[in-house]
């Protein structure tokens, strides 16, 4: 397996595993009545407006097993995600109606799209996501994953950088702190950072 750069052939697989793993780290399927929404979110943006930050985990016959993507600046990150990907959602999936549990979640986002918490931006302005489906949670890929987003974010000159957790994920807790990362906040999810 190789970590390389995210490519636009990758878009179907960033939404793919971004499903797979939206339930706290497992399959949320389930939970949204369309397998797209969590990577409108969490993943897929970045291919558009962060790519050089945006690295997948490749089997070596294409097939990717996971992905990390991230933003050197969060706030100016989600202001272009505001002017361009938002309102372009917003048309996209105008009169859609929830019927699956976790639609909320992205379908309220579309329509009325969140920042970040200002003061974590300001102490940590990078931020990054990362999921890995099951055959690639072991055997170091994971902080190889973080390695590689963590020198990208660095070389673009980011001083700090934070990611969010589900309360419910103890495991990616323990995770995150085993790789350097403190934790930093607590409300809606668990907060970690690290400096660069």
């Amino acid at each position: 397996m190789t970590i390389r750069q995210a490519r636009p052939g990758d878009r179907a697989a960033l939404f793919r595993i971004c499903l797979l793993t939206a339930d706290s780290g497992v399959d949320a399927s389930a939970l949204y009545s369309d397998p797209d929404y969590p990577g409108l979110v969490w993943s897929v943006p970045y291919l558009d407006f962060a790519p050089e930050h945006a690295f997948v985990l490749d089997d070596g016959d294409g097939n990717v097993l996971g992905y990390v993507v991230g933003a050197r600046d969060t706030e100016a990150f989600e202001l272009r995600l505001d002017a361009e990907w938002w309102p372009r959602l917003a048309e996209r999936y105008a009169g859609r109606e929830a019927s699956s549990r976790l639609d909320p979640m992205v379908l309220d986002r579309i329509r009325a799209p969140q920042h970040s918490e200002a003061a974590i931006v300001r102490a940590y302005p990078a931020h990054l996501h990362i999921n890995l489906l099951p055959p690639a949670q072991s055997g170091g890929w994971g902080r190889r994953l973080i390695e590689t987003e963590l020198a990208s974010l660095k070389a673009a000159g980011a001083p700090a950088v934070h990611l969010g957790v589900s309360l419910r994920n103890e495991r990616a807790m323990g995770f995150y702190r085993h790789v350097g990362f403190s934790e930093i906040g607590r409300g809606g999810a668990v907060w970690f950072g690290r400096t660069l």
